[in-house]
């Protein structure tokens, strides 16, 4: 990562520490009072990116992400007919999507 870039993250990292709105220009005051060159097109996609979520929770819940299918996995083998039952549901969902693509009546290679 460039150190713009770093910068207008660790700005954003102040900001929500602070319990302050992220706001572009709020960035752009950070990063300038730090010395480093920001363009604000960047500033203000990081803000909008930002806009509305808590910071805080976003860092407190990093690996939650990528733990959820390794629990569910012995969930569902615990689960036995349940959890068997609720997967096929989902598979004829998802075919009959593809078939309402069939009817527009042309194809992606027609």
């Amino acid at each position: 990562m460039a150190s713009a870039e770093l910068a207008a993250t660790y700005a954003s990292l102040i900001l929500a520490d602070d319990g302050v709105d992220i706001t572009s220009e709020k960035i752009l005051a950070i990063t300038n009072a730090a010395g480093v060159e920001l363009e604000p097109i960047w500033a203000s996609l990081l803000a909008k990116a930002l806009e509305g979520k808590n910071v805080k929770d976003l860092l407190s819940n990093v690996g939650a992400g990528g733990g959820a299918p390794a629990v569910g996995a012995p969930a569902a083998a615990a689960g036995g007919a349940a959890a068997s039952a609720e997967a096929p549901a989902e598979e004829k969902k998802e075919e009959e999507k593809e078939e309402s693509d069939d009817d527009m009546g042309f194809g992606l290679f027609d």
